[in-house]
This record gives structure tokens, sequence and C-alpha cells, in this order.
């Protein structure tokens, strides 16, 4: 009885605790969804400023276009190849310190590339010209950019944020599998992904009403000011990210990657009771004496499977939506403050469903979420290609765009993190995961930057009417669905321990 009755209060404790760490990490993903996103509400914006000047012939331009809004991603792709480093030398908790640190420079500097700050942007020069042609994206008339450049500097922070973007990807998510219970990992996981979804409806509220109510009534105010705001509003939650992060420990898994047992223990015994922490223990210890920690030492499927689940969740098309919401609604006929509006309707969408993910994850697994997501998205983007194609746009394309992001939010968007968080071997987990997602963040680039170029191109648009992007993302998601049937096995409710088993049989 007296048992019991003492039991319960520590066990409210460690939950309690378990949530607050949870949410703290998971604020990466805020910062991750709102850079992401608010991007959106600054394109033309970008393209008056940055672009337009510099009378580039149509290819050209395009692909500048492209790489100024989407270049961010090359820094997230160098993040989270890198991630693995980090978190080997910095720990889970430094890298994610070191993420917002980013974060806070890349916001006031792209926001102000011309200031003191936007200086920093031009460290980087040598490595955007050298993606800008060695990447073939450029006819032979594109110029180089010169160092202290304008746009230059605003690339520069913007690959700047994209590292920290990177790290946070790939950090957070780790970061909550490594100290959540198995029955709990997967609902814990998914809080990175509201996070995110939550920091892509407020870039698209901030953008709303930045666009809609600043200025006093001027136009070209969100050309001159507007956008600088909708950027320099993230460096306020980064500051914050980094502070909270001071208070919080590193994961039991990293201190014993480290030799530090100790302090892993007392971790482990504040996220659970004493018992269970000298279980787990030893099981983190035989884990990592299993191997040396080399990525081959359980085959190529492991690798194969997470670096394909981070390729279909780019592949289906999202951020293509995402990035470029305002361009694709008002190609549907919304124009202004409409097109704007119904992005805030998409964000909310998004919300929504990954609130319900958290719910369903640890219930029904992870297959039949991905295999779902996978099916509902495929329809919708084949039938809004069908609507494009016909020119019958409208509330119709909005409800049809809006399902497939509850798809998405349903499963592709949380469900990878949660994967990628634990499919991995404790040893080899922080290489195979960086491989993983840095393979996600290079695609996410490449649809990015091809949407851009699809959608604006002359002779497609005359066969198509703008459809024959969603019909391609429509594909991806059918071949999405028949690999997650055939290749992913279920992880639902094993330890991370037994996950590593699963590989080795």
């Amino acid at each position: 009885m007296s048992q019991t009755s003492s039991s319960a209060p520590a066990a409210s404790t460690h939950t309690s605790l378990l949530i607050i760490l949870t949410i703290i990490a998971a604020l990466g993903g805020l910062l991750f969804g709102y850079d992401t996103a608010v991007i959106s509400g600054a394109v033309e914006s970008i393209k008056i400023n940055f672009v337009a000047p510099l009378n580039l012939a149509e290819g050209a331009r395009l692909s500048l276009e492209g790489f100024t809004i989407a270049g961010a991603l090359w820094g997230c792709l160098i993040g989270a190849a890198l991630g693995g480093v980090v978190a080997h030398y910095l720990g889970r908790r430094g890298g994610l310190i070191l993420a917002g640190v980013l974060f806070f420079i890349s916001s006031l500097g792209s926001a102000w590339p011309e200031s003191f700050i936007g200086g920093l942007g031009s460290v980087l020069t040598p490595l955007i010209n050298a993606l800008l042609w060695k990447m073939n994206l450029f006819f032979a008339d594109a110029p180089y950019l010169g160092f202290g450049d304008v746009i230059t500097n605003f690339i520069g922070h913007r690959l700047w944020g994209g590292m920290g973007i990177g790290l946070a990807s790939m950090l957070a998510p780790m970061y909550i599998a490594e100290i959540a219970p198995p029955s709990k990992r997967g609902a814990l996981v998914t809080y990175q992904q509201i996070a995110i979804v939550s920091g892509i409806t407020i870039s698209y509220f901030v953008n709303y009403f930045i666009k809609k109510f600043g200025g006093d009534g001027d136009p070209n105010w969100v050309h001159t000011d507007g956008w600088r705001l909708m950027l320099a509003c993230c460096a306020i939650p980064a500051a914050v990210f980094v502070l909270l992060l001071l208070f919080v420990p590193e994961t039991p898994r990293g201190l014993m990657l480290k030799g530090k047992e100790q302090k892993a223990r007392e971790v482990l015994t504040r996220l659970a009771n004493a018992d269970e922490a000298r279980i787990v223990l030893a099981e983190i210890d035989a884990s990592l004496k299993e191997t040396a920690g080399k990525l081959s030492s359980y085959g190529g499927l492991v690798l194969v499977v997470g670096i394909l689940l981070s390729a279909f969740q780019q592949l289906v098309g999202i951020n293509a939506v995402l990035y470029y919401g305002p361009q694709m609604f008002a190609n549907m006929g919304f124009t202004g403050d409409a097109s704007f509006a119904q992005t805030v309707i998409m964000g909310i969408v998004m919300v929504v469903f990954t609130l319900i993910a958290t719910v369903t994850v640890d219930k029904w697994g992870r297959k039949p979420l991905l295999i779902l997501g996978a099916l509902i998205m495929a329809v919708s983007m084949i039938a809004l290609g069908f609507m494009f194609y016909v020119g019958s746009m409208g509330l119709g394309a909005l409800i049809v765009v809006c399902v497939y992001i509850a798809g998405f939010s349903l499963s592709w968007g949380p469900v990878v993190w949660v994967m990628l968080a634990e499919i991995f071997p404790n040893s080899i987990r922080d290489k195979a995961m960086a491989l993983a997602v840095a393979a996600q963040w290079y695609l996410n680039w490449v649809v990015s930057v091809t949407f851009n170029i699809m959608d604006g191109n002359t002779a497609l648009n005359a066969a198509f009417n703008h459809g024959f992007a969603y019909w391609l993302y429509g594909g991806f998601s059918v071949l999405a669905a028949l690999f997650v049937w055939k290749f992913v096995p279920e992880s639902k409710g094993m330890s991370l321990e037994n996950m590593q088993k699963l590989w080795k049989k």
C-alpha cells in the first residue's frame, strides 16, 4: 500500500521531467519549421530586391531565384552531414545549442544583409559560388556573386541558418528518442513534428499579418521592409531555445558513448525509477560493446531503409507546397491577401493532423500510418494535377491541398522522424542518422529548386497548365507506399536496444 502510494508521485515526477525535456528539445523543431516556411512570404521580395536587378536570361534567372530561395537547404545538408561529428564531440545537447546560435545569427543577418552582421554571410562566398557553378545550375552568362554583395550576404546567412536547421533536425529527435521509454517514444518524438508544423503555422500568421497590416497601406512596404521583419522574428525564440538548453542534461546514451557511466546513471534515475535505470543502463552498455560502431556493422539494409524513408519524405513534394504556397494558390486564382490566408489554413490543418499522429503512432504502429498517408497523398496530388490541367480551380483545389497536407501530417511528416530516431543501432546512430538526414535535405533542395523551374517553364505550362509537378509527386507517393509495405519493419513498442537486434537477424 505504502509502496504504491510512494511510487505514484515518483512516476509523475519522471513523466513531468520527460515531457519538459522533450518540449525544450522540440523547440528546435519550431525554429526549423518557422525558418523553413517563412521564406514563402518573402519570395516575391527576394526576386524583386536581389534577382531582378541582375537582368539574367530566363534559365539563369529561374535558377538563381530557386537557389536564393532554397539555398538554405544546402546549409541544412551540410549541418545534417556534420551532425554525427557534432553529436560525437559536443554531444546531443551541445549540438542543439550550436544550432540555436546559428538560427539567431541567420535571422538577423538575412533580414539586414547590408548591416555589420550581414558581413558574416560573405564568409561563405566561395562556397556559394562553388554551389552555383559546380552544380551546373547556370547557363554560361550567369555571373559570379561577389564578396560582400548584398545577395551574397543574404544567401550566406540563409546557409548559416540552414546549418542550424540541419543540426536541429537530426539532433532533436535523437535527443528525444534517447531519453524516452519504448511505450512513449513514438508519441514523444512526434512532439518534434508538432513543433515543426507549429513553427510553419506561426510563420504563415506572421507573414499574413505583416503583409495585411504593415506599412500603413503602402503596397510596396512588404518589399522594402516587411520581408525583413518576417525573417527577423525568428531571433527571439532562437535566443530562448539556447537559454533553456543550458539547463537540460545530456542523454544517457550520449553519456555512455563518452564513457560517463555514473552521469548516465544519474540522468536515467531522474527519468525512471532506480530498477529501470539499472536495466536500461545494462542494455545500453551491452549494445555499445556488440560492435565497434562502423556503419557497415549491421549490413546495408538499415542504411538503405533509413535513406529511402528520408528520400520519399521529400519526393512526395511537401516542401514545394510549403515554400511556394502563395505562388501555388495564386496559380489557382487566389490573389494577394487571399493567397496568404490559404497558407494559414494549410498550417492549421498540419497542426491538427500532427496531433492526431501523436495519439495514433504508438497504437496503430508506424507502417500502417506511412502506407495510409502515402495513398492519401497520391490521390490528392494526382487530383490536384488534373485540376490544374483542366483549369478547374477554386475551393475544390484548396480542399484537395488540405487533404494532401492532412495525409502528410498524419504520416510521413512525424513518423519518418520517429523511425529515423529509433531504427539505427546505438553505436552507429549518430553516423547513420547524419547520412539519412543529409540525404533528406539534399532531396528537399532538389524538389524545391526543380518545382520552381517546372512551374515557371513555358513549355511545360503550355502542355500541362501547371499540373506536371503534382502528377510527379503523386507517382512518388505511390512508390513510397510500396516501399514501406515491402521493406520497412514495424518498430512500435521496441526498445532501441531490441531494434538493434532486429537488423542482425
